[in-house]
């Protein structure tokens, strides 16, 4: 089963899509497999971290700010070169065993899609495979 999401941002963020993941992979009805969730963006990215304190997100925002800063020298007319490093770190996808009609994460993990340059009209995708 394979399932389009999409998800307006405001601004630099990470947004929790748990729940569409795991609504996903119930109405699957697949009770052993895989969930895959994909972004299709160069400036965005997919990643699993706690989903508990919400101050690791805004330590995780501003460790990569700091690990990709915006330069002067960056060439891309856009302007967003420090978005596209920040994406190329975090990956555009994330892989989630399922196990018993569920998601297997840790008690503190969630599923983050990591905007890097809004707002933007963003898609998503969650694959769910027998397996």
């Amino acid at each position: 089963m394979l399932r389009q999401f999409h998800l307006q941002t405001h601004r630099e963020n990470f947004y929790n899509i748990t729940a569409k993941a795991a609504y996903t992979v119930q109405q699957s009805g697949i009770s052993d497999g895989i969930c895959i969730v994909f972004c299709p963006h160069t400036t965005a990215g997919i990643t699993i971290n706690e989903n508990a304190d919400p101050d690791v997100v805004t330590d995780m925002l501003n460790g990569l700010s700091k690990a990709f800063p915006d330069r002067p020298e960056f060439r891309h007319m856009e302007g967003n070169s420090a978005a596209h490093l920040k994406a190329s770190s975090v990956g555009s996808n994330a892989t989630v065993l399922v196990k018993d009609g569920r998601l297997l994460l840790g008690t503190w993990q969630g599923i983050y899609f990591c905007e890097f340059d809004g707002p933007r009209n963003r898609t998503f995708y969650v694959k769910v495979m027998e397996g």
